[in-house]
């Protein structure tokens, strides 16, 4: 004992209580008083607590919304397509100021106890909401217009268009004579840029057009050649081998290759559409650009415009399909299926990284590029109005607002700068030494000319 130390005891204090003291507003910077503006869960509270049937003006505050548009997300939009003549009931679907789109409940207006005080109505916000009135054109300039000026600028571009069977797909993608759809108002709008530029850019235009039938890659405007592949480019990324690219120097000409594709499309009578699309239409224009000077590097800049018209997602109870018919339903709503399992894994809740099941389908495979590669993307949403259609109309819509939420990254020009080969260097040299020999021989005889005596 005495060759150890001995240790002093050690005082025990009590630990001191910590007092809470009051947050001060004003030392914390990102701390809002009353009069500030809400955000983005205040501005989403504000938009649900809004009354059962009421279909008031916005406020400001409303407009901030989850869904409002951000520089690097798809641009979504929603068209609301006008009551059949075989439809029957009242329209349940309001647009509120072209932004918001409310879908009512069909029980209310009838005496159903069993839910008096749950109302499944539906309300939400897009970049752009569209009513039965709005013409295609209008729908067009909004929403497809900026992205083929991008392409003109060497961008690479899609417009595609989703909703179920019978919600005017097709009529707003390809339309009619008497109202053009989005594919025909792009080919014109695109044809009358090179017109306006030809005197100083060399453009060359190609096209090719297929479809996804039975998850099947078939030529529509050369359907002899049977199904193609889908294989993996390096630097083009998905292609498909064995299609045939037309070039156009007109709209005339890429109108014509149009309308014979799609007199090649698979389309058939259902219960819900006298003439469904059943497979998948894909119209892919390349433009090439280069000035019109020579030189002996040329900078060649080359866009993509890809329009997509996907067939309508199906249910059995409404379309009353057998045989055939059904199994084309099954392989429409597989593909569309795998587009919703690569939204979701593109949204911003999944982590960074995380897989895509591009290769589900051969349609998502078509559209990897699309939905996170070097484009811009316009996503047009067509739903009915009819009351029977309410499950269908909601689950297209929270589709779209799914998509809404996928980030894109910058996109940027498609520029080659290519370099001539020696041949090409020797032809111009040529040509500036037959010009300077031409200049030389024209002074000449201007000096031995006689002078004129009058």
């Amino acid at each position: 004992v005495q060759g150890h130390m001995m240790r002093p005891p050690v005082k025990r204090v009590a630990p001191r209580r910590m007092e809470r003291r009051p947050r001060d507003s004003n030392a914390n910077p990102r701390a809002r008083d009353n009069n500030s503006r809400p955000g983005k869960r205040e501005a989403l509270q504000l938009v649900k607590r809004r009354p059962r049937g009421g279909l008031a003006q916005l406020d400001s505050r409303e407009e901030v919304t989850e869904e409002n548009s951000c520089p690097g997300n798809i641009l979504v939009s929603v068209r609301v397509r006008p009551l059949g003549s075989r439809e029957k009931g009242r329209s349940v679907t309001r647009v509120l100021e072209g932004k918001v789109i409310v879908v009512l409940d069909p029980s209310e207006a009838e005496e159903d106890y069993l839910r008096q005080g749950r109302s499944r109505e539906k309300q939400y916000a897009f970049d752009h909401v569209f009513d039965v009135e709005t013409k295609t054109s209008e729908v067009f300039s909004t929403t497809c217009q900026p992205l083929v000026e991008s392409v003109m600028n060497g961008m690479n571009a899609t417009v595609f268009a989703y909703g179920p069977t019978g919600a005017g797909k097709t009529y707003t993608m390809t339309g009619t004579a008497e109202a053009p759809g989005v594919m025909v108002l792009a080919l014109q709008q695109m044809f009358n840029t090179i017109e306006e530029m030809k005197d100083e850019i060399i453009y060359k235009v190609s096209m090719s057009y297929i479809e996804v039938y039975n998850e099947q890659i078939r030529d529509l405007v050369s359907p002899s050649k049977g199904v193609l592949d889908l294989r993996e480019d390096p630097i083009r990324g998905s292609c498909v081998a064995g299609v045939s690219e037309h070039a156009a120097e007109s709209t005339e000409e890429v109108l014509g290759l149009l309308i014979r594709g799609n007199r090649n499309r698979a389309t058939e009578a259902t219960g819900a559409n006298q003439a469904s699309s059943r497979s998948h239409a894909v119209l892919q224009i390349t433009v090439e650009q280069r000035e019109r000077i020579g030189n002996t590097v040329a900078e060649i800049k080359i866009g993509k415009l890809s329009l997509i018209d996907l067939a309508g997602s199906e249910r059995g109870t409404v379309t009353d399909n057998r045989g055939m018919r059904m199994l084309e339903g099954s392989n429409i709503n597989r593909s569309l299926l795998s587009l919703a399992n690569c939204i979701n894994a593109l949204g911003p809740k999944n982590r960074k990284g995380s897989y895509v099941p591009y290769r589900d389908s051969k349609l998502t495979r078509l559209l990897k590029d699309s939905l996170g590669g070097n484009c811009k993307t316009s996503m047009i949403t067509n739903v009915h109005s009819a009351a029977n259609s309410f499950e269908e109309t909601t689950n297209t819509l929270k589709y779209a607002s799914r998509a809404k939420k996928i980030k894109m990254a910058p996109v940027s020009t498609n520029i080659s700068n290519v370099e001539f080969h020696i041949s090409e260097y020797q032809k111009i040299i040529a040509g500036l030494r037959e010009e300077v020999f031409d200049l030389k021989r024209r002074m000449t005889d201007d000096d031995h000319d006689p002078p004129n005596p009058h």
